[in-house]
Protein backbone atom coordinates (compact mmCIF):
# COMPACT_ATOMS: atom_id res chain seq x y z
CA UNK A 1 0.00 0.00 0.00
CA UNK A 2 1.72 3.49 -0.80
CA UNK A 3 1.42 6.12 1.64
CA UNK A 4 -0.63 7.92 -0.98
CA UNK A 5 -3.07 5.89 -0.85
CA UNK A 6 -2.46 4.74 2.96
CA UNK A 7 -3.50 8.72 3.67
CA UNK A 8 -6.57 8.48 1.41
CA UNK A 9 -7.65 5.53 3.53
CA UNK A 10 -6.95 6.58 6.62
CA UNK A 11 -8.63 9.49 5.95
CA UNK A 12 -11.81 7.49 4.56
CA UNK A 13 -12.02 6.46 8.04
CA UNK A 14 -11.73 9.30 9.94
CA UNK A 15 -14.72 11.33 7.83
CA UNK A 16 -16.78 8.72 10.45
CA UNK A 17 -15.90 10.74 13.58
CA UNK A 18 -16.67 13.83 14.75
CA UNK A 19 -14.14 16.47 13.11
CA UNK A 20 -12.92 18.18 16.19
CA UNK A 21 -9.69 16.93 17.06
CA UNK A 22 -6.56 18.92 17.84
CA UNK A 23 -4.87 16.03 16.82
CA UNK A 24 -5.43 12.46 14.95
CA UNK A 25 -2.62 10.16 14.60
CA UNK A 26 -2.45 5.87 13.39
CA UNK A 27 0.03 4.07 14.47
CA UNK A 28 0.69 0.46 15.23
CA UNK A 29 1.33 -2.86 13.09
CA UNK A 30 -1.67 -2.13 10.55
CA UNK A 31 0.61 1.01 9.92
CA UNK A 32 4.39 0.99 9.88
CA UNK A 33 5.44 -2.38 8.56
CA UNK A 34 7.23 -4.64 11.49
CA UNK A 35 9.98 -7.70 11.52
CA UNK A 36 8.78 -10.64 10.39
CA UNK A 37 5.81 -9.25 9.16
CA UNK A 38 4.83 -9.29 4.97
CA UNK A 39 3.17 -6.29 3.42
CA UNK A 40 0.28 -8.54 3.12
CA UNK A 41 -0.21 -8.78 6.81
CA UNK A 42 0.78 -5.39 7.57
CA UNK A 43 -2.33 -4.12 5.13
CA UNK A 44 -4.92 -6.66 6.91
CA UNK A 45 -3.40 -6.08 10.72
CA UNK A 46 -5.79 -3.94 13.16
CA UNK A 47 -5.61 -0.27 12.30
CA UNK A 48 -5.09 1.72 15.67
CA UNK A 49 -6.09 5.28 16.19
CA UNK A 50 -5.26 8.31 18.55
CA UNK A 51 -7.73 11.33 18.60
CA UNK A 52 -6.70 13.80 21.00
CA UNK A 53 -9.31 16.47 21.69
CA UNK A 54 -9.90 19.54 23.32
CA UNK A 55 -13.47 18.93 24.91
CA UNK A 56 -13.64 15.24 25.79
CA UNK A 57 -17.65 15.52 26.87
CA UNK A 58 -18.72 17.50 23.91
CA UNK A 59 -16.59 15.15 21.65
CA UNK A 60 -17.69 11.93 23.14
CA UNK A 61 -21.30 13.38 22.84
CA UNK A 62 -21.22 13.71 19.45
CA UNK A 63 -19.70 10.65 18.87
CA UNK A 64 -22.53 9.19 20.46
CA UNK A 65 -25.01 10.84 18.06
CA UNK A 66 -22.33 9.40 15.13
CA UNK A 67 -21.16 6.28 16.12
CA UNK A 68 -23.54 4.52 19.31
CA UNK A 69 -22.76 1.43 18.81
CA UNK A 70 -18.57 2.28 18.81
CA UNK A 71 -19.36 2.34 22.62
CA UNK A 72 -19.68 -0.36 25.67
CA UNK A 73 -22.64 -0.58 27.90
CA UNK A 74 -21.60 3.05 29.06
CA UNK A 75 -23.68 4.65 26.50
CA UNK A 76 -26.29 4.41 28.72
CA UNK A 77 -25.18 6.39 31.06
CA UNK A 78 -24.40 9.32 28.57
CA UNK A 79 -20.95 11.47 27.55
CA UNK A 80 -20.08 12.95 30.98
CA UNK A 81 -19.74 9.54 32.65
CA UNK A 82 -17.54 8.01 29.70
CA UNK A 83 -15.25 11.00 30.09
CA UNK A 84 -14.98 10.35 33.75
CA UNK A 85 -14.11 7.00 33.19
CA UNK A 86 -11.60 8.60 30.14
CA UNK A 87 -9.60 10.59 32.95
CA UNK A 88 -8.52 7.32 34.70
CA UNK A 89 -5.08 5.67 34.25
CA UNK A 90 -3.65 7.31 31.13
CA UNK A 91 -6.31 9.30 30.49
CA UNK A 92 -7.52 7.81 27.29
CA UNK A 93 -10.60 6.33 26.37
CA UNK A 94 -10.08 2.79 24.97
CA UNK A 95 -11.77 0.92 22.09
CA UNK A 96 -10.96 -2.22 20.21
CA UNK A 97 -12.35 -4.19 17.41
CA UNK A 98 -14.17 -1.15 16.20
CA UNK A 99 -15.82 -1.69 12.31
CA UNK A 100 -15.52 1.23 9.64
CA UNK A 101 -14.92 1.65 5.89
CA UNK A 102 -11.77 1.52 4.75
CA UNK A 103 -8.99 -0.50 5.77
CA UNK A 104 3.81 7.27 12.15
CA UNK A 105 1.18 9.21 10.39
CA UNK A 106 -0.05 12.16 11.52
CA UNK A 107 -3.59 12.85 9.63
CA UNK A 108 -4.65 15.80 11.31
CA UNK A 109 -3.34 19.04 13.30
CA UNK A 110 -4.20 22.09 14.60
CA UNK A 111 -2.47 25.10 14.56
CA UNK A 112 -2.51 25.14 18.41
CA UNK A 113 0.99 26.42 19.19
CA UNK A 114 0.92 25.01 22.59
CA UNK A 115 -0.23 21.43 21.26
CA UNK A 116 2.90 21.41 18.58
CA UNK A 117 5.15 22.43 21.36
CA UNK A 118 4.36 19.73 23.68
CA UNK A 119 4.94 17.36 20.76
CA UNK A 120 8.19 18.67 20.14
CA UNK A 121 8.57 18.77 23.80
CA UNK A 122 7.82 14.87 24.10
CA UNK A 123 10.27 13.77 21.41
CA UNK A 124 13.24 15.79 23.28
CA UNK A 125 11.86 13.94 27.02
CA UNK A 126 12.71 10.55 24.93
CA UNK A 127 15.79 11.32 23.68
CA UNK A 128 16.87 12.73 27.54
CA UNK A 129 15.97 9.72 28.71
CA UNK A 130 17.37 7.34 26.39
CA UNK A 131 20.59 9.10 26.93
CA UNK A 132 20.82 8.60 30.56
CA UNK A 133 19.91 4.72 29.92
CA UNK A 134 22.65 4.13 27.36
CA UNK A 135 26.36 3.96 27.38
CA UNK A 136 29.00 6.38 26.35
CA UNK A 137 29.20 5.28 22.48
CA UNK A 138 25.89 3.56 21.01
CA UNK A 139 24.51 3.53 17.70
CA UNK A 140 21.80 4.73 15.89
CA UNK A 141 19.52 1.55 16.53
CA UNK A 142 20.37 1.09 19.94
CA UNK A 143 18.73 4.77 20.62
CA UNK A 144 15.47 4.00 18.99
CA UNK A 145 15.23 0.79 20.49
CA UNK A 146 16.06 2.63 23.75
CA UNK A 147 13.10 5.23 22.67
CA UNK A 148 10.76 2.80 21.49
CA UNK A 149 10.97 0.51 24.17
CA UNK A 150 10.30 3.84 26.74
CA UNK A 151 6.66 2.98 26.80
CA UNK A 152 7.13 -0.83 27.56
CA UNK A 153 8.79 -0.50 30.49
CA UNK A 154 7.12 -1.93 33.30
CA UNK A 155 4.01 -2.56 31.56
CA UNK A 156 2.79 -6.21 32.65
CA UNK A 157 1.53 -6.72 29.36
CA UNK A 158 4.85 -7.31 27.43
CA UNK A 159 5.35 -10.27 30.26
CA UNK A 160 1.80 -11.92 28.76
CA UNK A 161 -0.05 -11.10 25.71
CA UNK A 162 2.66 -9.06 23.74
CA UNK A 163 5.85 -10.57 21.26
CA UNK A 164 9.12 -10.09 23.16
CA UNK A 165 10.61 -8.91 19.79
CA UNK A 166 7.81 -6.18 19.48
CA UNK A 167 10.48 -2.90 20.01
CA UNK A 168 13.06 -4.92 17.56
CA UNK A 169 10.49 -5.69 15.14
CA UNK A 170 9.14 -2.01 15.32
CA UNK A 171 12.83 -0.22 15.26
CA UNK A 172 14.19 -2.39 12.34
CA UNK A 173 12.33 -1.76 9.02
CA UNK A 174 11.21 1.60 10.12
CA UNK A 175 14.92 3.05 10.95
CA UNK A 176 14.43 6.02 8.51
CA UNK A 177 11.30 7.00 10.16
CA UNK A 178 13.02 7.52 13.49
CA UNK A 179 15.83 9.43 11.82
CA UNK A 180 13.00 11.87 10.09
CA UNK A 181 11.71 12.40 13.91
CA UNK A 182 15.20 13.04 15.56
CA UNK A 183 17.36 14.15 13.26
CA UNK A 184 17.32 17.81 14.01
CA UNK A 185 17.27 17.07 17.77
CA UNK A 186 20.27 15.08 17.98
CA UNK A 187 22.40 17.55 15.55
CA UNK A 188 20.99 20.54 17.81
CA UNK A 189 22.09 18.77 20.98
CA UNK A 190 24.98 20.23 22.71
CA UNK A 191 25.83 16.90 24.65
CA UNK A 192 26.34 14.86 22.06
CA UNK A 193 28.45 14.01 19.04
CA UNK A 194 26.80 12.72 16.09
CA UNK A 195 28.51 10.74 13.60
CA UNK A 196 25.45 10.53 11.22
CA UNK A 197 27.50 9.06 8.16
CA UNK A 198 28.42 6.16 10.78
CA UNK A 199 25.26 5.64 12.61
CA UNK A 200 26.95 6.98 16.09
CA UNK A 201 26.61 8.56 18.61
CA UNK A 202 28.68 9.77 21.78
CA UNK A 203 26.81 10.92 25.21
CA UNK A 204 28.56 12.79 27.62
CA UNK A 205 28.56 10.76 30.46
CA UNK A 206 30.12 12.86 33.44
CA UNK A 207 27.99 13.61 36.18
CA UNK A 208 27.87 17.41 35.07
CA UNK A 209 26.27 16.07 31.98
CA UNK A 210 23.82 13.43 33.65
CA UNK A 211 23.15 16.27 35.81
CA UNK A 212 21.90 18.33 33.48
CA UNK A 213 20.17 15.17 31.52
CA UNK A 214 18.11 14.55 34.59
CA UNK A 215 17.53 18.12 35.21
CA UNK A 216 15.73 18.46 31.48
CA UNK A 217 13.53 15.18 32.33
CA UNK A 218 9.67 15.62 32.52
CA UNK A 219 8.34 16.41 36.30
CA UNK A 220 6.42 13.50 36.81
CA UNK A 221 9.91 11.36 35.82
CA UNK A 222 11.58 13.51 38.33
CA UNK A 223 9.40 13.33 41.15
CA UNK A 224 9.08 9.40 40.53
CA UNK A 225 13.03 9.23 40.64
CA UNK A 226 12.66 11.18 43.52
CA UNK A 227 10.25 9.11 45.45
CA UNK A 228 12.74 5.91 44.55
CA UNK A 229 15.69 7.86 46.07
CA UNK A 230 14.50 9.81 48.93
CA UNK A 231 14.09 7.96 52.60
CA UNK A 232 10.89 8.47 54.05
CA UNK A 233 11.42 11.01 56.58
CA UNK A 234 14.85 13.22 54.43
CA UNK A 235 12.55 15.45 52.62
CA UNK A 236 15.16 16.52 50.30
CA UNK A 237 14.45 18.93 47.35
CA UNK A 238 14.66 17.44 43.40
CA UNK A 239 17.61 18.95 42.77
CA UNK A 240 19.77 17.65 45.26
CA UNK A 241 18.66 14.21 45.12
CA UNK A 242 19.28 14.37 41.14
CA UNK A 243 22.33 15.80 41.76
CA UNK A 244 23.05 12.30 43.61
CA UNK A 245 21.62 10.68 41.30
CA UNK A 246 24.01 11.71 38.47
CA UNK A 247 27.19 10.89 40.42
CA UNK A 248 25.49 7.01 40.89
CA UNK A 249 26.86 4.59 38.74
CA UNK A 250 23.22 3.20 38.43
CA UNK A 251 22.24 6.30 37.01
CA UNK A 252 20.97 4.91 33.57
CA UNK A 253 18.84 2.03 35.72
CA UNK A 254 17.62 4.60 38.37
CA UNK A 255 15.61 6.12 35.24
CA UNK A 256 14.79 2.95 34.00
CA UNK A 257 13.28 1.88 37.26
CA UNK A 258 11.17 5.45 37.60
CA UNK A 259 9.79 5.23 34.05
CA UNK A 260 9.34 1.72 34.72
CA UNK A 261 6.91 2.73 37.67
CA UNK A 262 4.85 5.21 35.63
CA UNK A 263 3.93 2.55 32.73
CA UNK A 264 2.93 0.33 35.42
CA UNK A 265 0.54 2.08 37.19
CA UNK A 266 -0.62 3.69 33.67
CA UNK A 267 -0.91 -0.01 32.16
CA UNK A 268 -2.42 -1.74 35.14
CA UNK A 269 -5.40 1.02 35.63
CA UNK A 270 -5.68 1.00 31.57
CA UNK A 271 -6.02 -2.18 31.12
CA UNK A 272 -8.78 -2.46 33.88
CA UNK A 273 -10.85 0.30 32.19
CA UNK A 274 -10.64 -2.01 28.65
CA UNK A 275 -13.73 -4.54 30.22
CA UNK A 276 -16.10 -1.04 31.21
CA UNK A 277 -14.71 1.11 27.61
CA UNK A 278 -14.27 -1.98 25.06
CA UNK A 279 -16.90 -4.51 26.96
CA UNK A 280 -15.93 -7.51 28.01
CA UNK A 281 -16.35 -9.80 24.79
CA UNK A 282 -14.25 -7.20 23.02
CA UNK A 283 -11.40 -7.37 25.61
CA UNK A 284 -11.42 -11.26 25.43
CA UNK A 285 -11.58 -11.28 21.61
CA UNK A 286 -8.85 -8.92 21.43
CA UNK A 287 -6.72 -10.34 24.13
CA UNK A 288 -6.79 -13.75 22.48
CA UNK A 289 -5.50 -12.02 19.23
CA UNK A 290 -2.83 -10.60 21.40
CA UNK A 291 -1.54 -13.59 22.43
CA UNK A 292 -1.77 -15.41 19.07
CA UNK A 293 0.38 -12.70 18.42
CA UNK A 294 2.69 -13.27 21.08
CA UNK A 295 3.13 -16.88 20.40
CA UNK A 296 3.32 -16.45 16.28
CA UNK A 297 6.57 -14.26 17.43
CA UNK A 298 7.66 -17.52 19.56
CA UNK A 299 7.61 -19.91 16.60
CA UNK A 300 9.53 -17.86 14.46
CA UNK A 301 12.11 -18.10 17.05
CA UNK A 302 12.17 -21.47 17.40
Amino acid sequence: MSLTTSAVKFRQILAHFPQEFSLAFAYGSGVFQQAGASARETENNMLDFVFAVDDSVTWHKMNLLKNRNHYSFLKYFGPKPISTVQNYGAGIYYNTLVPCDGRVKILTQNENVYLQSALTSNLKSAVTAAFLMLPESFSEEDLYMQIAGLSYCGDFRMIIGEDKSKVMNIVKPNMLHFQMLYNHILQDCPQVVYKHQLGKLEIDKSPEGQFTQLMALPRTLQQQITSLMDPPGKNRDVEEILLQVAHDPDCGLVVHQGISGIVRSSSLIQSAKTALTAGMKKSLSYSLKKMYKMTKGWLRKT
